[in-house]
């Protein structure tokens, strides 16, 4: 049973996604008992994904979503395809095993793949534009630029190029790196607008997705029940995609992760002579530090420029004080240019900064923890979910066979020494060591 919207309805968060969203629709709230094949809990790339991949298989499904879709991380990030994972392939082989790092080196570049398959099959306008760059600020930088080439290309990926002080020029307009590499494969992206269209697709194929429809708890058994406010949905299975926004609805998982903040600007739209100066060739950028500073051209013009963490999930004071140092240090000549939005999101930091998979019982699945590394991983996990469920959990099994390591000194102490740590590798980053 569904209602008509009578109450104004939860906003997305003032950004430059929300104001150039190509879909302002409301799809309606949840009222009373509905059954699917499969409940999903969350509307972001996990969880449009997932529900695509179901629905192209023929299956019911039904989307849940607190807010608005595209409300977290998924509908305010920088909008970059970077692939691999927030750890790579090394680390995983290095402490997990030579096999493990094989299998997740075999997913490590095929989320990018369907991400463009699914814009590709649904002609979703989101201006996708091809081409990533890592940018060194320092040899040290440049020096791990080189084995991360090696490295991916040891695993199958070639469309990979260094640049060195003599050409990143040509692709970025600042004085501040000392070479990159180029991922041909990367790209950026309106993140909003796509998870907008994958919702759109989701309906296309026959799902069902209610927003302003917060999950307030899981009753577990043979056919899980997910309950909200005026509503609940009954499924055979139920996937839990909230990532940072779960409220508490599975309190085993809040030990294992938390949430944190990153700020992100967009100035006017900028002249083209400007905009050829900064980014000629329309590249996205990140660089290298810990805390990194990733920058980008949006579709009509304007630089989007991110950068920062705050542990916690905390609202910065000013979100311009944070990141306009950032972006005047990397391009000098922006000073006196206006910044037209401001806006922060949260994602989800594991431990061991590799994202977290897995089942409770047989028929609860839940994935979370990308890391600030998840366009691309997220819509990889909606495929091995869908796999899962279609009996192929193999390549689920690799992620869900991770160690989830809970921080140190419970929920009191993980604010703090995340930052310290933090703090740490920071002063490495500054100190080029």
């Amino acid at each position: 049973m569904v209602r008509e919207q009578t109450v104004l309805a939860t906003s997305h968060p003032h950004s430059y996604y929300a104001a150039s969203a190509n879909d302002k629709r409301v799809r309606p709230t949840l009222q009373g008992h509905v059954k699917a094949d499969i409940c999903i809990v969350g509307a972001g790339f996990t969880g449009m994904s997932t529900a695509l991949h179901m629905a192209e298989n023929g299956y019911k499904v039904v989307v849940l979503e607190g807010s608005r879709i595209g409300f977290g991380a998924s509908g305010r990030n920088g909008g970059q395809i970077v692939n691999s994972y927030s750890r790579d392939i090394d680390f995983i082989e290095h402490h997990y095993g030579q096999k493990i790092g094989a299998e997740m080196g075999k997913m490590a570049f095929e989320g990018g793949r369907i991400l463009r398959r699914i814009v590709k099959d649904y002609d979703i306008q989101c201006d996708l534009k091809e081409g990533g760059i890592f940018a060194a600020c320092n040899r040290k930088q440049f020096e791990e630029l080189v084995e991360k080439k090696k490295l991916w290309e040891a695993h199958g990926h070639e469309q990979l190029e260094l640049l060195d002080e003599n050409t990143i020029p040509q692709y970025v307009g600042t004085e501040r790196y000392v070479g990159g590499l180029i991922d041909h494969s990367g790209g950026h992206f309106h993140p909003l607008n796509l998870v907008l269209g994958e919702a759109d697709a989701v309906e296309s194929q026959g799902g069902t997705i209610y927003e302003n429809s917060a999950a307030l708890r899981i009753h577990e058994g043979d056919k899980p029940i997910v309950h909200t406010e005026e509503g609940d949905v009954e499924a055979d299975y139920v996937l839990v995609a909230g990532n940072a926004y779960l409220n508490g609805l599975l309190p085993k998982l809040e030990s294992k992760a938390i949430p944190c903040g990153t700020q992100v600007i967009a100035t006017e739209p900028l002249p083209e002579s400007v905009r050829q100066r900064l980014l000629p060739k329309d590249n996205c950028v990140e660089d290298c530090n810990y805390l990194l500073d990733y920058f980008r051209l949006s579709g009509d013009g304007r630089l989007i420029y991110g950068g920062g963490v705050t542990y916690g999930a905390r609202e910065p004071a000013k979100v311009e004080a944070l990141i306009m140092p950032k972006m005047l240090k990397t391009f000098p000549e922006l000073k006196g240019t206006k910044v037209d939005f401001a806006w922060t999101g949260n994602f989800l930091l594991t431990l061991s900064r590799l994202p977290q998979f897995g089942r409770i019982g047989n028929n609860i699945y839940y994935a979370q923890g990308y890391s600030g590394h998840g366009l691309t991983c997220t819509h990889l996990a909606g495929k091995v979910i869908s796999d899962a469920i279609q009996g192929q959990s193999e390549r689920f099994d690799i992620f869900a066979g991770l160690p989830q390591h809970s921080f140190p000194g419970g929920r009191a102490m993980q604010i703090p020494l995340t930052a310290m740590g933090a703090w740490y590798y920071n002063l490495r980053d500054k100190l080029g060591i």
